[in-house]
């Protein structure tokens, strides 16, 4: 079960550098095109994180939470788990039905938001409980970098509306 889940966490991370990699390589292909630049790492990237999480979430939650030394069997754990499904199901839909830059930055803020908070709930919990798992260290320095990453075709889609 363990090697389930670190292989989750590495297609994680593995799926969010494909984003980055293929996204700055669409963006800057010719004149610099931060819409379509975003229109493919969005989903992408939101499927990786929160897709995997969902899903992990929901079928190996317990064993999840004992791997990042946080409770088992929570109903908010399952809730979480539901939320972070919503994210992916959404950015896909906004995706397919090419609902625009708009309705792609609103779901990207929503999910960032939600990794932001739960990224300094990560590094609290590391700290105040020194809860020293891999998952509470690392979680809010991949999110800074997802945020610094993102920063740059974000700022320059939004100027463009």
């Amino acid at each position: 079960m363990k090697y389930l889940l670190n292989l989750l966490e590495i297609l994680r991370i593995v799926g969010t550098a494909i984003a980055f990699y293929w996204g700055y390589k669409i963006g800057f292909a010719g004149t610099y095109d931060p819409i379509a630049q975003l229109h493919f790492m969005i989903p992408t990237i939101i499927v990786a994180i929160s897709g995997t999480s969902g899903l992990e979430g929901l079928f190996l939650g317990n064993e999840s939470a004992k791997m990042k030394g946080f409770e088992v069997g929570s109903n908010y754990q399952r809730q979480s788990a539901i939320a972070l499904l919503s994210y992916a199901v959404i950015a896909v839909i906004v995706y397919f039905c090419n609902w625009g830059i708009r309705a792609e930055l609103t779901i990207l803020f929503t999910f960032i938001f939600f990794f932001f908070f739960s990224a300094i709930n990560h590094g609290v919990d590391a700290v105040k409980n020194k809860n020293y798992k891999l998952q509470n260290l690392n979680r809010p320095f991949l999110t800074l970098a997802l945020i610094i990453g993102l920063y740059y075709p974000v700022i320059m889609a939004l100027k463009t509306l």
